[in-house]
């Protein structure tokens, strides 16, 4: 009996999703859809709220990433108010929103995604999960989970908390960091850079033992869309939008934040709650674009840091133009951490960081404001109008895991052509891992409030020419 799943309005279920494998007369996948279950009701429910409360609401989209939504959030206040935040409180947001990306790509790597390809596709699910790296190689997962500790500290010891954290508001920050958290994320910093080192390593030759997998798991022609600066070097908080294809050519450049409309289109399928955005220009579906680590390192001509750029310098030889295979973004969330860890290397030197002029004063300037940053999965943009006291009267909220929902099902297409061939409609576990683990790529955010160990919630079905199930596998 196929389980059912209920949505209720006012509840949001991450973690869920469901994958329709659709076959030809010869038993063959000729299409693939990814669904997600999750109803998102925080664009209508905040309408009524002050402008000044969605820092404090939004973050509760999401238990992994909140910082992204927190910082998204207080930009598109300060694009209301119409203000120029001060330099100090510029550095620390980036500096948080640094904790956030480390952080979070520390646990997808090590913790949600390492099991499938360290101790293989087709080892027991019983052992294939952090429990089973905890394991097999205890020194490699105690250094990932310090290392995911590492930005939770940089996050806490600015922001007060680890999760959720009252800090960044329309205007700026409300708290320097100190000369204390200044020693501690300094002395932290050399086990930071040696993990990292470790990891990069374990990737090269994972890389030289997958090559197959780096073909198949989301290997095709799309766009790209991150922030850079104006000189085409990586960004994560500031720098404006650009597009590039899959040849790595410069579509589109230097778009404001607030003109996110004007090349970005939200279509919605009647299969999943989760949107579909793509590129305008192109429409709906050949607009198809990709965002997160692997986009942003395609739009970036540089990471701007030594270790970092010698790393991104290796990584581009991978491939001509810009980088496809969605397998690499484990490879591209790992040289972020990098970029991440020598910026936090910098901002250890810069006085201003322990100044307390942290917050510019204004009301009610602009009647709309967008917010954009990068979050770990991708661009992440907060899109407020209000009324002339500051009430929300719409919100628009483009989450990365939406934009990549087009790729998402490619990607699970393209692998299932690969395993399901003339069968008769047997799933064998194996290949519902693969599949998984290609969802998995993109760090969706479909996972990040379900305490499974190692694994997501997911249900695949066949279904035959003439829409029968043939069959349904069900795992978590």
């Amino acid at each position: 009996m196929v389980k059912r799943i209920l949505i209720d309005p006012v509840t949001r279920i991450e973690g869920h999703a469901k994958i329709s494998l659709f076959l030809d007369g010869e038993g063959n996948v000729s299409d693939a859809e990814f669904h997600v279950v999750e109803f998102r009701g925080f664009e209508k429910f905040c309408e009524g709220r002050p402008m000044a409360e969605m820092p404090g609401i939004t973050p509760r989209i999401c238990g992994i990433c909140p910082i992204s939504h927190l910082l998204a959030s207080a930009k598109a206040g300060d694009a209301i108010m119409a203000v120029g935040i001060p330099p100090a409180a510029e550095k620390l947001r980036r500096l948080m929103n640094i904790g956030q990306l480390i952080q979070s790509h520390a646990l997808s790597f090590f913790h949600l995604s390492a099991p499938d390809f360290l101790l293989g596709w087709d080892t027991n699910p019983k052992t294939r999960n952090v429990l089973g790296i905890i394991a097999a190689n205890p020194d490699l997962a105690r250094a990932g989970i310090r290392l995911r500790q590492f930005g939770q500290e940089v996050i806490e010891i600015l922001g007060g908390k680890k999760i959720h954290p009252a800090w960044a508001v329309p205007g700026g920050v409300r708290s320097p960091l100190t000369e204390e958290g200044r020693t501690r994320i300094r002395n932290w910093l050399p086990e930071a850079f040696a993990t990292t080192d470790v990891a990069l390593e374990l990737f090269k030759k994972v890389l030289k033992s997958h090559e197959r997998e780096v073909q198949i798991f989301g290997n095709f022609p799309s766009l790209f869309m991150g922030l850079v600066e104006p000189d085409g070097t990586w960004e994560h908080h500031g720098g404006k939008l650009r597009f590039v294809d899959s040849s790595g050519s410069i579509i589109a450049d230097q778009i404001e934040a607030k003109d996110y409309r004007d090349y970005i289109g939200e279509a919605t399928q009647e299969t999943s709650y989760l949107k579909s955005p793509y590129y305008k220009p192109m429409g709906f579906p050949d607009g198809m674009y990709r965002v997160g680590p692997l986009a942003r390192l395609n739009v970036a001509e540089q990471m701007g840091t030594p270790k970092a750029d010698k790393e991104f310098k290796t990584y581009k030889a991978l491939g001509r133009g810009a980088i496809t295979s969605s397998f690499l973004y484990h490879y591209a969330r790992l040289i972020e951490i990098i970029a991440c860890l020598e910026r936090v290397e910098l901002y250890m030197d810069d006085a201003d960081l322990l100044t307390d002029y942290l917050r510019a004063d204004a009301g009610i300037n602009q009647l709309r404001g967008v917010g954009v940053s990068e979050a770990p999965r991708g661009t992440l943009f907060h899109d407020y109008t209000v009324d002339r006291n500051g009430i929300i009267q719409k919100v628009n909220l483009l989450i990365a895991t939406g934009q990549n929902n087009l790729a998402m099902n490619r990607t699970v297409a393209q692998i299932a052509r690969h395993y399901v061939r003339g069968g008769n409609g047997d799933i064998p576990e194996p290949m519902l891992n693969r599949i998984e683990h290609g969802i998995r790529c993109y760090d969706p955010c479909l996972s990040c409030s379900t305490h499974a160990v190692g694994q997501m919630p997911l249900r695949v079905q066949l279904i035959s020419p003439d829409g029968a199930v043939l069959r349904e596998v069900t795992r978590g």
